[in-house]
């Protein structure tokens, strides 16, 4: 692996990256939430096609060309240059935070696959809000990397500024005036809003943006897959769903895993689960309307757990209760580093972090309801164990008034 410094540039094609790779950006920022971007700019390193900004509220540009995966402090960037369009002259990879500065950060680096890293710490900065950390540029017919490293004064809306984007405007209405001339066709806008229910209570109303409905739902589940590293292995006993349920100690054969899942009630008063346990995966395209992607036995999916709620129907929902679940790995909700996100397309990306010292297994985590056609997301945080001959589903689906029958199972 080459190592860079600040300033040093290289051709992709001597590090052997010849095709798609990887560009990961691992952010010791601590207590500090930084927000991670790349931006897509011209020739002239404008931000001339806002499709091309890949950040935590547009995850990914035209054909896949970027995406990314957001990971507590690591987010990696899948990165396919052949697929962008000669208009995007450079791959600009930013860090930015309104809680801080740039001096607080730890040990930090950003890494091209396995062919070149570039280290850099606060050591490097000041007072600085963002750090501009490297960039993909064409030169001379082929793309080189350029590690940067270079301070930036402002946040991420600062940076928006700077590379030339626009920021979606707010809602409030517009003066009356005088008819004039149509305008011209307004370009896209950026949407650098993101909510954070911070306490228990708090709820957000989103209106439908147009008759289609609430779109792809996308309610994800990620967590810190390293922070049960420290502990000692120990033997499958007392482990898994059986263990968890009875508050029995966690010990850890593996990775964490933890488990999305959620209880609904349809509109016409049908209610049921779709979880993990049971193989109850539910379905997208018919009732409930509700899918779980898959189950992520290792912690080993960066982009966690997804569970998706087809928005186009979802005035046959009446609510979903989104929950997650210890199966395996940590005593604690505050050792998961565990976040909730609930993206909703043409929304700000609701937010909603784990961060309780609770040694019970089940967390009740958000509610999301149908209020009039509008969905209201309500957080709740409130955390469930076993006792007795009650599972903590059991307990969750009596505070929440469910009325399902449960039973003790395991994974297979």
């Amino acid at each position: 692996m080459t190592n860079f410094t600040r300033g040093q540039k290289g051709k992709l094609a001597d590090l052997g990256l010849n095709g798609p790779f990887a560009v990961t950006l691992d952010i010791a920022s601590g207590s500090m939430e930084v927000d991670v971007s790349c931006f897509g700019v011209d020739a002239a390193g404008k931000l001339s096609d806002d499709r091309y900004m890949v950040f935590f509220n547009q995850k990914s540009a035209p054909d896949n060309a970027i995406t990314v995966d957001l990971n507590g402090p690591r987010s990696t960037f899948q990165v396919d240059l052949s697929r962008l369009p000669a208009s995007i002259d450079k791959l600009v990879f930013t860090a930015a935070t309104e809680q801080g500065s740039m001096r607080a950060l730890g040990n930090s680096s950003m890494a091209l696959g396995q062919a070149a890293t570039f280290a850099f710490t606060g050591n490097d900065f000041q007072d600085e809000k963002a750090v501009i950390i490297g960039e993909l540029y064409r030169r001379d017919g082929s793309w080189r990397f350029g590690a940067v490293g270079q301070g930036f004064a402002g946040g991420l809306a600062a940076l928006l500024k700077h590379f030339g984007g626009s920021e979606a405007a707010s809602s409030s209405p517009a003066p009356v005036s005088t008819p004039a001339a149509p305008p011209p066709p307004p370009a896209n806008k950026i949407s650098l809003s993101k909510i954070r229910l911070e306490k228990r209570g708090d709820k957000i109303s989103l209106d439908k943006r147009d008759s289609g409905g609430y779109g792809r739902i996308k309610v994800n589940l990620n967590w810190n897959q390293n922070a049960a590293q420290g502990q000692a292995p120990a033997s499958k006993l007392d482990t898994g769903f059986l263990g968890k349920l009875f508050n029995k100690p966690a010990s850890r054969s593996g990775g964490i895993d933890l488990d999305i899942g959620c209880l609904f009630e349809m509109s016409n008063g049908s209610k049921s689960a779709v979880q993990a346990l049971g193989n109850s995966w539910g379905a997208y395209d018919r009732p409930p309307y509700i899918h779980l992607e898959g189950d992520d036995r290792t912690g080993s999916i960066s982009s966690g757990e997804n569970i998706f709620i087809n928005g186009t129907h979802f005035d046959q929902i009446k609510r979903v209760l989104v929950y997650a679940f210890i199966y395996e790995g940590v005593p604690n909700w505050a050792a998961t580093d565990g976040v909730v996100t609930i993206e909703i397309p043409g929304q700000p990306t609701v937010e909603v972090r784990l961060d309780s010292d609770s040694q019970h297994a089940m967390c009740a985590i958000a509610m999301l309801e149908n209020h009039g056609g509008n969905l209201q997301v309500t957080k709740l945080v409130e955390y469930f164990g076993g006792q007795g001959k009650i599972t903590a589903h059991q307990a969750m689906d009596e505070r929440y008034n469910f009325g399902l029958n449960w039973k003790a199972g395991r994974k297979d």
